[in-house]
């Protein structure tokens, strides 16, 4: 059984940072989509923390690689495995 998805906002001098626990799928990952855009919409740099990501499916691979090129946000904290399926997703959106 999926781990519930937990979003949580860390205030930085620098950046905001949004803490990602748990299964991310494609629901929860269109709303920390939207919520990255309403940060950037106020000016502010986001970095996502996936350090305590346990699942990722790869349509939320899409949306993680969507942010990062499209709304410039970081990814942090992330595992091999989480890093090979954006990876993956990646290559076959290049070709």
């Amino acid at each position: 059984m999926p781990v519930p998805t937990q979003i949580t906002q860390i205030d930085d001098q620098e950046r905001k940072i949004l803490r990602v626990e748990g299964s991310l799928t494609l629901e929860d990952a269109e709303l920390l989509e939207r919520i990255c855009a309403g940060l950037r919409q106020q000016g502010d740099r986001i970095t996502l923390d996936l350090a305590d990501l346990s699942f990722l499916d790869t349509e939320s691979a899409s949306v993680l690689c969507r942010l990062k090129r499209q709304q410039g946000v970081s990814l942090e904290g992330v595992h091999q495995f989480v890093q090979k399926m954006i990876e993956l997703v990646e290559r076959t959106d290049a070709a």
